[in-house]
């Protein structure tokens, strides 16, 4: 099987050793007003965001509403929906004669434009438009959109929600046989935004998808409140993060209550930069912060008397006190010390050097 673990999207490079990319996700947030989409484009820049993220889907090729009044009552978060899932699902896609106008705002104000498409029209649409795709966690079953987005050769954005291991390898495997740029991105599709989804998030399913898939880029896609959750996933490796944006959190519509503002997602970005900068690359050393604080934390062996030259060093005439400056001698190496022949004269309180010493 291969995947890259390097890839671009619009220019960025998105790999494990560079800065996380942020996928602000406005979805259903503009209302079906073209002029929130804009505006909202531009809030997301604002906020530290890298990309402004769509989706684009007809009621008519996403839902059948034969099947929803079939199961009689709506579950899950489309409970509180006030309308039918399929009205829902009308009035706030994403109308595909804004394209032009959503993709010239998002090239003005400088962020990247992408979708997640939710049937084969817009997938043959956006190919030539976007600079990835995203598969929503609902479709990783829908072969035909899976494989159709992976052979646009564009980087293909996995997100597993309600799945299990054997769904996301089959997507995997769909995916990379067409095409080797591929982030595979944990994800729980519970939209409620209640704290108690905490414990469903998993993210240690991001070291599973590691080792399964050693050097594959990996993401997360989150729903619930704050950025918790995003700081562990970038811990375990994630480097695109997608959660959903909002201007008002208190507006009516199905996803404006879980989303991050301009305020939270500035948080949330400022606040995985300094943990990136906090990660580091793994090796252990004298940070350069630190070459001072070695001097005066750092003990070094010092002279308890006045010593003349010549004479031999007993344990007693030794002592361990900061500083230790450069090139004295530590007391990790006293053993070394003890019973050498001291070369010159030195006062009481003086450090050691190897030099020193007969």
């Amino acid at each position: 099987m291969n995947y890259n673990s390097v890839f671009f999207i619009n220019g960025r490079k998105i790999s494990f050793s560079d800065p996380t990319y942020f996928i602000a996700d406005i979805a259903a947030n503009h209302d079906g007003d073209l002029e929130r989409a804009k505006m909202l484009i531009h809030l997301a820049k604002e906020a530290g965001a890298d990309c402004a993220k769509f989706q684009h889907f007809k009621a008519s090729g996403i839902v059948s509403a034969e099947g929803f009044e079939a199961m009689g009552n709506q579950l899950s978060h489309q409970a509180k929906w006030k309308k039918s899932v399929t009205e829902v699902y009308d009035q706030y896609h994403t109308r595909r004669e804004w394209t032009s106008v959503l993709v010239e705002t998002a090239r003005e104000v400088g962020i990247d434009f992408m979708t997640t498409p939710y049937d084969i029209e817009a997938i043959d649409m956006f190919s030539t438009i976007v600079p990835a795709f995203k598969v929503g966690s609902g479709d990783i079953t829908f072969r035909e959109a899976v494989v159709r987005m992976a052979e646009t050769g564009k980087p293909v954005l996995l997100a597993t929600g309600a799945s299990d291991m054997e769904d996301v390898i089959a997507a995997v495997e769909m995916i990379v046989n067409a095409n080797p740029n591929i982030c595979l991105m944990q994800c729980n599709t519970n939209y409620t935004g209640s704290v108690e989804n905490f414990k469903y998030v998993n993210l240690q399913v991001l070291p599973t998808f590691a080792e399964r898939w050693p050097g594959m880029i990996l993401g997360f896609s989150d729903h619930t409140p704050g950025h918790s959750a995003v700081l562990g996933a970038v811990t375990l490796g994630a480097r695109v993060v997608e959660k959903h944006f909002t201007d008002d959190n208190d507006r009516e519509g199905p996803d404006h209550s879980f989303a991050l503002n301009p305020k939270t997602w500035r948080d949330m970005v400022d606040s995985v930069r300094e943990l990136e900068a906090a990660l580091g690359d793994g090796i252990k050393r004298i940070e350069s912060n630190e070459l001072e604080t070695v001097v005066i934390q750092r003990r070094a062996l010092r002279l308890t008397r006045d010593i003349q030259a010549g004479e031999v060093l007993c344990s007693n005439d030794l002592e361990a006190l900061r500083p230790c400056p450069e090139g004295a001698i530590t007391p990790m190496d006293d053993l070394k010390v003890i019973g050498r022949k001291i070369l010159q004269d030195k006062k009481k309180g003086m450090v050691l050097a190897w030099t020193d010493l007969g």
